[in-house]
C-alpha cells in the first residue's frame, strides 16, 4: 500500500482540524473556569465584607439627619458598589469565552486588572504582594488568554507558598529585543530541576493531592505556554527548592502604533 492510499480525505481532514480546534477551545475555556473556583471563596468573603459595608453605613444614614453624616454614608456605599462593580465586571470579562482576536494593550492594565480578581485572595492567605510597573509597555494580545494566564501563574504561586509569603509581580520593556516582559516571582518552596523540565509538558503535576483528594491537573501550565507561543512570544522558568519560582512572560512589542486609551491619558496627566 503506497503513501496516497493511507493519506486521509482531504474533506475529512478539515473536520477533525475543526473538531480539534472546538476541543482545544473548550479545554481553554475549562482550566479557566478552574482558576474562577479557586478564587471562589475569597470573592464570596469580599462581596460579604461590601455587603456589611453598604448596610451598615446605610443604616447609619437612616437614623442621622445632618448632611454631613449623610453625604458620609452615600460616599461609602458608592465606593462599595463601585468596588463591587469592579469585580464583577472583571470576572464576567475574564470568565466570558471570547474571540481570538489580538489588540494592542498596555500589559500594566492588564495585570492591574488581574490583580483586582486575585487581590481578596492573597490577602486571605496573608500574602504580601509587591509590585514595579517601571514602564508600560504596549503588545498586540487578546486580552482574555494573557490575564487567564496570569492568574493561573499567580494562583499557582499562592497555592506553592501556602499560607505566607511574598509575591513580585513587574512589568516592564526590553526595548533591545523589542519585547514586553511580566515577571511573577513567589517565595515558595520551589521546584526541583528533575520536575522543572517537564512542568510544561500536559497533564504533569508537581501538586500533591489536598484533603479532598485532588491534585493539579497538569494542563494549566502546558496552555500557559501554547497561549503565549501562540502570541509568538516566550515563557520560561527559573526555581530554586527552598527559595521560590520565578516565571517571566515576554511578548513583542507593538511596533509604530499609537495606543490612545483613558488609562494611557490618566498615567500621562499624573
Amino acid at each position: 500500500m503506497d503513501a496516497s492510499q493511507t493519506q486521509l480525505p482531504e474533506q475529512q481532514i478539515v473536520q477533525l482540524k475543526a473538531e480539534m480546534a472546538e476541543l482545544r477551545k473548550q479545554l481553554v475555556q475549562a482550566q479557566k473556569m478552574s482558576s474562577v473556583g479557586a478564587l471562589a471563596s475569597s470573592i464570596t468573603h469580599e462581596f460579604n465584607n461590601i455587603l456589611t459595608t453598604t448596610i451598615n453605613y446605610a443604616k447609619m444614614g437612616l437614623r442621622h439627619k445632618d448632611a454631613a453624616t449623610r453625604e458620609k454614608a452615600f460616599n461609602k456605599i458608592l465606593n462599595a458598589g463601585q468596588r463591587a462593580s469592579k469585580i464583577t465586571t472583571g470576572m464576567l470579562s475574564y470568565a466570558r469565552n471570547g474571540s481570538n482576536r489580538m489588540e494592542p494593550a498596555d500589559l500594566v492594565v492588564l495585570v492591574e486588572d488581574v490583580l483586582v480578581l486575585i487581590e481578596k485572595d492573597l490577602q486571605m492567605h496573608r500574602v504580601q504582594l509587591q509590585t514595579d510597573f517601571s514602564d508600560r509597555p504596549q503588545a498586540s494580545v487578546n486580552a482574555s488568554q494573557i490575564q487567564q494566564v496570569l492568574l493561573n501563574l499567580i494562583v499557582n504561586a499562592r497555592q506553592a507558598m501556602g499560607t505566607g509569603g511574598q509575591l513580585f509581580i513587574s512589568v516592564k520593556t526590553n526595548a533591545e529585543a523589542g519585547m514586553g516582559e511580566i515577571s511573577v516571582r513567589d517565595t515558595g518552596g520551589g521546584i526541583p530541576a528533575d520536575k522543572l523540565r517537564n512542568i510544561f509538558q500536559p497533564f504533569y503535576s508537581t501538586k500533591e493531592a489536598d484533603e479532598r483528594g485532588q491534585g493539579g491537573t497538569g494542563l494549566g501550565l502546558s496552555l500557559c505556554k501554547d497561549i503565549i507561543e501562540t502570541h509568538k512570544g516566550r515563557i520560561r522558568v527559573e526555581s530554586t527548592p527552598g527559595r521560590g519560582t520565578t516565571f517571566m512572560l515576554r511578548l513583542p512589542l507593538v511596533q509604530n502604533a499609537a495606543i490612545v486609551s483613558t488609562t494611557n491619558v490618566a498615567a500621562k496627566a499624573g
